[in-house]
């Protein structure tokens, strides 16, 4: 059951597709408070879970600490982190009473999850126009379904094209041609399965959108379809904000038709990012989104099928207004003595430059009168349009680029999936296209936080999601490599990235690159099923990943388990995220099968008795777990995913005569996803 409650007159985010009638009655869940501000507020039992929020740090249980939803560009994450690249403002209470529920909103919203009282939750934001969605269920499995209710309220979840489950290699530092090359050419001399390489911002003529340097890739377009003969595909990123350059179309086109989000005084807002001065698409303008989702047909025209939307929190190293200011302060320690005092404060002028919250004041979207809700900020013009200013409406920035550049691609290739990820997100941008879990870094308990973050955003509909495997930031070791990589190979998004200046991480880079080659293969052995799993949760509003509370809501233990998951109806991953460690304890809800691989093949299948155990883990292997009376599809690996032999499949978990799996298989391109006869049931 779902119930809503509207409060004064909400912006319309577009992040609900059913429309649900306000109640009237009064919530049987806490209490709503506030004269100028929304205050919700819920008392705890003592055993109560909290989930959910998609992309946040520390555990899947977020009881205890607070969390505040402001798309922030941070790559700087430590566990003190309140903000993160997106907002999924959905929370589950699970225990003595189980509910859902959603704060429709697109500015800054804070969570105080037991926190400041350890049996409260407060829920506020700024203004009191909200839409709250609370979710109930009466049914055993009441935390799935609950999720289920949601997705259909909230619309179902993008499927990317079937490649796009292949491994991925990328790093910014990639500059031209030749390096791409290779790359490849070394993944080749070792026999290591690959479908696509990103591009970050090098590509670019002058870091300028939708642009390629043609010094750097000669022939483009005869590159791309070379590759992509090989299997291989090319994935640009694209950035949000454009360069202020008079000469360049894409800004000439954004400056003609007063596309670029606009100052108080009408004036084009103008911040620094890679190109330096740049404009900012008005992506809740629906005239200046369909324009920029438009543009990405210049590059798919070359062969492109896939992107990575990124910066479009959206982030700035300054505004004009800040560097001003900046540059002032800086002068006005001249020649003087620094105390204790001035000389941190002087320390810190540049570094808090970026990403200023002062500076989301100084520009504005345009938007019709009956999306604005009470944040107009305007009266209507002639067209009925209005305009509200960035900082109420923040949240919603990435989410709508991502939005443009699916309805582009529905536009210019109606029939065909294309690949599209995004770093910053609100709820609803997840049935437009998948994300990435931003900066991480090459740090061993980053592993746990992708464990932790994939769960959280599968239960608010990001199915299509990763972290970077090996850490962005920071340089990797082969042993961190080698265990994230045994953890990512399960992720949809499988893909290796790192930043510019960090030791370069390639897998061919380390000693016995063939133990990282061997990992790559059981993600392809594995890509018929974990594709099948992901198309089955993305039709069924179901989860791809889930914790395993979800699955044994019952079992204390299985609740309270933080650094396990479940992936599909089959399998338990429980990764090693400590250093120099040979292995780890496991829980087993129910009795399972021990699958090792190592050296490119399965090396044992060992039944495991339910409950703890001990469980030897080779840094140079993958193990994992099928659950009882249940079997996994396993292909032959190949060299892409294109070649993957999907009639020849063996089975592997617990093999008792009569045990089964049903295989989802499309063409992996076309936008015709239906269950209905594409279901073949494979039985041992």
């Amino acid at each position: 059951m779902i119930q809503k409650f509207t409060f004064g007159k909400p912006f319309k985010t577009d992040a609900v597709i059913s429309e649900v009638k306000a109640s009237d009655e009064k919530t049987k869940f806490g209490s709503f408070s506030g004269k100028k501000e929304f205050v919700w507020e819920y008392e705890l039992s003592e055993n109560d879970c909290i989930f959910g929020l998609g992309e946040t740090m520390r555990g899947i249980n977020k009881r205890g600490f607070e969390f505040i939803s402001w798309n922030t560009d941070k790559p700087v994450q430590d566990e003190n982190v309140r903000s993160l690249y997106g907002s999924h403002n959905f929370i589950i209470i699970f225990g003595k009473k189980t509910f859902g529920v959603f704060f429709d909103y697109p500015g800054k919203v804070t969570f105080d999850l037991a926190y400041t009282n350890h049996d409260r939750i407060k829920v506020t934001a700024v203004t009191k126009d909200i839409d709250v969605y609370f979710v109930t269920s009466t049914k055993k499995d009441s935390l799935k379904d609950i999720v289920k209710q949601f997705r259909s309220l909230t619309g179902q979840s993008y499927i990317p094209p079937r490649w796009a489950f292949g491994f991925c290699q990328s790093r910014w530092g990639y500059k031209c041609k030749k390096d791409i090359e290779t790359v490849l050419n070394n993944y080749k001399k070792i026999g290591l399965p690959i479908d696509s390489v990103c591009m970050d911002i090098d590509y670019m003529e002058q870091y300028e959108d939708f642009t390629v340097d043609q010094k750097k890739f000669p022939a483009f377009k005869s590159f791309v379809s070379k590759l992509k003969k090989e299997g291989i595909r090319l994935v640009p990123i694209i950035d949000a904000g454009v360069k202020a350059l008079k000469g360049y179309s894409v800004y000439d086109e954004m400056a003609k038709n007063g596309y670029a989000c606009k100052r108080k005084d009408g004036s084009e807002f103008i911040a620094g990012v890679w190109p330096g001065d740049s404009v900012f698409p008005d992506f809740l303008n629906p005239e200046a989104r369909r324009w920029f989702g438009n543009n990405y047909k210049v590059l798919t025209d070359s062969g492109i099928e896939g992107f990575w939307n990124d910066m479009n929190e959206p982030a700035t190293f300054y505004s004009k207004e800040g560097l001003k200011e900046t540059f002032e302060k800086i002068d006005s320690y001249k020649g003087k003595q620094l105390d204790i005092k001035s000389f941190f404060e002087f320390k810190e002028i540049c570094g808090t430059i970026d990403n200023k919250l002062s500076d989301t004041t100084l520009f504005y979207h345009k938007v019709s009168k009956k999306t604005a809700g009470n944040l107009a900020a305007t009266k209507p013009d002639k067209d009925g349009n209005v305009y509200v200013r960035h900082d109420s409406v923040h949240n919603l920035f990435g989410y709508n680029m991502t939005r443009g550049a699916s309805e582009g691609f529905a536009k210019n290739s109606p029939d065909k999936r294309i690949l599209i990820y995004s770093r910053s997100s609100y709820i609803g941008s997840h049935r437009y296209g998948g994300i990435w879990t931003g900066d991480n870094h090459s740090y061993w308990g980053d592993i746990l936080l992708s464990l932790h973050q994939l769960a959280s955003l599968n239960m608010t509909g990001y199915l299509y999601t990763g972290s970077d495997i090996g850490g962005f930031n920071a340089d990797t070791t082969r042993d961190l490599m080698l265990r994230w990589l045994s953890f990512g190979i399960f992720s949809p998004l499988c893909r290796n990235h790192s930043a510019l200046g960090t030791r370069e991480q390639e897998f061919y880079r380390f000693e016995k690159p063939e133990d990282f080659k061997s990992m790559i293969e059981l993600r392809y052995a594995l890509l018929p099923y974990l594709y099948s799993e992901f198309v089955k949760a993305a039709v069924g509003d179901g989860m791809y990943f889930k914790p395993l509370a979800f699955e044994y809501p019952e079992d204390e233990r299985a609740v309270r388990t933080e650094d396990q998951i479940m992936l599909g109806n089959e399998i338990m991953v429980a990764p090693v995220y400590v250093q120099n460690t040979r292995g780890r304890m496991v829980y087993f809800p129910e009795n399972m099968v021990k699958i090792v691989w190592q050296n490119g093949k399965v090396k044992s299948q060992e039944k495991i008795t339910k409950g703890d155990h001990y469980i030897e883990m080779p840094v140079d292997s993958v193990v994992f777990f099928v659950r009882e009376n249940h079997v996994v599809p396993l292909a032959k690996p190949a060299l892409c995913s294109e070649k993957i032999n999907t009639k020849r499949l063996s089975l592997i978990g617990d093999l008792k005569k009569g045990a089964s799996y049903e295989l989802y298989e499309d063409d992996g391109f076309t936008t015709d996803i239906t269950l209905d006869g594409r279901l073949r049931t494979l039985t041992v």
